[in-house]
């Protein structure tokens, strides 16, 4: 089955309650190594993105893409907001203006958003950003579709890779963002922005899994 604007927006829509749900405990997490705020802020550009979806007239994948990430650079604040931004700007980039995803498409996306992220944070696996969920989660989709997986197969694949990388993180020790001004003392805390992403790219796995 490949994906469709419906799909996309049900993705982005699922996105705010997870991460309304998860708010707590991604605060807790950057209290750890950050600011404490980025529980709130995913929360409060998800819920500004939704308002916007509310108004209709997004008929693409790549459309509701392009308003997910011009809403998230207006709204959220620190790193996170340029980060997640250029990542859905590039997978609407990716898509242009296909009305569907094959698996080979979604590929295609989750590379570019990755590839946005890394070219906006310089940032590399082993960093302990958010890169350490979305890089092994690239490659498990690339692995999955090669081997003939379905477009949700593929979403699967990525998001239970994205999650073992964000727990990968506890141990390592920061080498970007604010965190690694703690040096040693940052080993021990997973990092915020894996985890966040890590529950994005599960919420893209379950809306498309429902929708089949």
């Amino acid at each position: 089955m490949a994906l469709t604007a419906q799909w996309a927006e049900a993705w982005i829509r699922e996105c705010s309650q997870v991460l309304t749900e998860h708010r707590t405990a991604l605060i807790e997490l950057d209290r750890a190594i950050g600011d404490a705020d980025h529980g709130e802020n995913m929360q409060r550009g998800f819920a500004a993105v939704v308002a916007k979806l509310d108004a209709g007239g997004q008929e693409t994948p790549g459309a509701v893409f392009k308003l997910t990430a011009m809403t998230l650079m207006s709204t959220v604040g620190g790193a996170a907001g340029p980060l997640y931004g250029t990542a859905f700007l590039r997978a609407a980039t990716a898509l242009g203006d296909a009305a569907e995803i094959d698996p080979a498409a979604v590929v295609g996306f989750l590379t570019a958003a990755r590839d946005g992220v890394v070219a906006r944070g310089k940032a590399e696996p082993g960093d302990k950003t958010m890169i350490d969920a979305w890089t092994p989660a690239v490659e498990a989709a690339d692995t999955a579709q090669s081997a003939g997986a379905s477009a949700v197969e593929v979403l699967e694949a990525a998001a239970n890779a994205a999650q073992a990388g964000a727990l990968a993180t506890e141990p390592l020790i920061a080498r970007k963002g604010r965190a690694s001004y703690l040096g040693e003392r940052s080993a021990g805390h997973r990092d915020p922005g894996a985890q966040s992403s890590a529950l994005i790219l599960q919420a893209a796995a379950d809306t498309a899994g429902r929708q089949q």
